[in-house]
């Protein structure tokens, strides 16, 4: 469900299997809505099934809309690197494959700057052994994903949740 506002920017995110990226961007003050969906790609409005063949050129991503005077593409940001594995460009925990490549999708030159200042930020903390290898890239289109991608966390709480432990990714 998307939230009324008057001001309001995207923001649009790779970080391995979209359903573990809505939830933790879903809970700030100041989101307006998550959408699952694909981008990065070549082939016009994918499929689920198309996009995981790796043969679409896509990523699975979250497209985030947001109130920037409430939650700054900066925080975004934040939350973003704590919740991916910026040192594997080759998928995200127990999902392989371009299609879970992790990706900062920027739509102006701002989030471009904001962006490259985070991952070098990031990249000079030391919080890694490995380099920063999310890629930074233009965004173009994205396309949303089935309807039943839509906020999985809330449509099924116990096979999410099952996932999510699964995955590795809660292990960072």
């Amino acid at each position: 469900m998307t939230k009324q506002t008057t001001q309001q920017e995207t923001a649009i995110l790779a970080g391995g299997c979209f359903w573990c990226m809505v939830k933790p961007f879903d809970q700030w003050e100041g989101v307006h809505s998550v959408t699952s969906g694909y981008t990065g790609g070549h082939t016009v409005n994918p499929t689920y099934e198309e996009v995981c063949s790796g043969e679409t050129g896509h990523t699975e991503a979250v497209k985030i809309v947001f109130n920037p005077s409430k939650i700054s593409y900066e925080q975004l940001l934040d939350i973003y690197w704590t919740i991916s594995d910026p040192t594997d460009a080759d998928g995200q925990f127990i999902n392989r494959g371009s299609s879970y490549r992790p990706g900062i999708f920027y739509l102006n030159d701002e989030q471009k700057a904001k962006a490259e200042a985070s991952k070098r930020a990031l990249d000079q903390s030391g919080r890694y052994d490995e380099p920063v290898v999310t890629e930074i890239t233009a965004a173009g289109p994205f396309y949303d994903a089935e309807e039943y991608h839509q906020d999985f966390y809330q449509k099924d709480p116990e096979h999410y949740q099952a996932y999510r432990i699964r995955s590795g990714r809660d292990q960072v």
